[in-house]
């Protein structure tokens, strides 16, 4: 459990006299009545949900990591790891007092939990006292497993916005398109492999290589990693490996998380926003299709997929490049949850692809082309110098609001 969330790295206000202790500094958002204001949200944890949400006021969902969505107003919103979100927020509300911003976790035992709430201030213009009593409650639904998920379903993209997305003329047509390749991810609890704790996708854990996949792809060097990750998970006994998956250029991957653990993970794809199109609890199947949404799936790059629970999302992988594929609970990452997408052009004249940069680092089979590198001194000092308690933060800056757990 950590210390706190903190909110911009402040706080929590002092709500309560007995979890709270005073002296704290805390996060206050300025604001005039009768205006609108875009709140960018983020939870840059490391392992833990968090709802966000503003007392006495809605929040009208506008926008997810990239893409415009169809704008629905909600009292509070699940936030999970690596996920970000836009609400415009309307001052309407009278000045009688100040009011609470709260960002509390979820999705674990709460009462152990109550002193990690993060807390922070909305402070009309007109205010005319601090705010007091009971934060505004969490979402009610500790034997509703289905409330959160119903939730997240009703995110979706707004496919009439005048914004940028794939296809800058209009809808994205991405339900009749042909797919090309499946992958079912399926990750468990921990377990152990030669003697060491891992976690696994599919039953592979990832090792990562010596030489960076990339470079070895460039220069031609054999034996870094094997293109045999699964389609389907392994029956046999987990193992370790550096295995990719071998994604085909300007193809269609679909790509279904299976999260077989007994907690939350969010899944990130570097490089590319994937359709979300389905989720729900129990094993996925192939009947599972039929619950798709193969219109109006938000578009993004982070999804969440419950525990005892499946996500389905789309992938047009029109990007070139070697990309990573994980779990954002970082110590499931850290223990091998996660693996790599390669895609390449098979064009004599790859054109699709940025060069390597100048300061390219070469390490394990090419380290003898790594050139000197000039590094500052001042970041390792302040990394030395800093304090290594555990918090949760919740950021908010002018009209950008953070939620940031580490």
């Amino acid at each position: 459990m950590p210390d706190g969330v903190l909110i911009n790295g402040k706080g929590p206000y002092r709500y309560n006299d007995t979890l709270v202790p005073d002296g704290i500094e805390y996060e206050t958002i300025n604001v005039h009545p009768g205006k609108t204001y875009r709140l960018r949200v983020h939870n840059v944890g490391i392992s833990t949900s968090l709802n966000f949400r503003i007392q006495s006021h809605n929040l009208l969902l506008a926008e997810s990591e990239g893409s415009y969505t169809v704008q629905q107003n909600y009292t509070s919103l699940d936030i999970h790891v690596g996920q970000s979100y836009s609400f415009l927020l309307t001052t309407d509300q009278n000045a009688s007092s100040d009011y609470y911003i709260v960002a509390s976790a979820r999705f674990v035992n709460e009462s152990q939990w109550k002193r990690v709430t993060g807390v922070a201030i909305l402070r009309y213009s007109n205010s005319k006292g601090k705010a007091s009593g009971p934060l505004p409650d969490p979402p009610q639904d500790e034997f509703d497993k289905t409330f959160s998920m119903n939730q997240a379903r009703s995110i979706r993209w707004n496919v009439s916005a005048s914004g940028a997305r794939p296809n800058p003329q209009g809808s994205f047509r991405y339900g009749s398109i042909n797919v090309t390749e499946v992958y079912v991810l399926r990750n468990k609890p921990p377990e152990t492999i030669d003697g060491k704790r891992r976690a696994t996708l599919s039953g592979i854990s990832f090792v990562n290589p010596a030489t960076p996949i990339r470079l070895a792809d460039q220069y031609k060097i054999k034996g870094v990693y094997k293109l045999d990750f699964p389609n389907k998970p392994l029956t046999g006994p987990p193992k370790m490996e550096t295995s990719v998956i071998n994604g085909t250029y300007r193809g269609f991957m679909e790509v279904i998380l299976q999260n077989n653990d007994t907690k939350m993970h969010t899944y990130h794809m570097s490089g590319y926003a994937f359709f979300v199109v389905g989720m729900d609890y129990g094993e996925w199947s192939e009947n599972s299709r039929g619950t798709y949404n193969k219109w109006d799936g938000i578009a993004r790059s982070t999804t969440q997929v419950y525990p005892g629970a499946w996500t389905a999302i789309l992938i047009s992988l029109d990007n070139v490049g070697v990309w990573n594929l994980r779990t954002e609970n970082l110590d499931s990452w850290y223990l091998g949850q996660e693996t790599y997408v390669r895609v390449v052009n098979p064009e004599a004249t790859n054109k699709t692809e940025l060069p390597m940069p100048d300061n390219a680092l070469f390490c394990g089979a090419l380290s003898k082309l790594q050139k000197p590198q000039d590094v500052s001194s001042s970041l390792a000092t302040s990394i030395i110098k800093g304090t290594s308690k555990l918090f949760f933060t919740v950021l908010m800056i002018a009209s950008t609001l953070f939620l940031v757990s580490r």
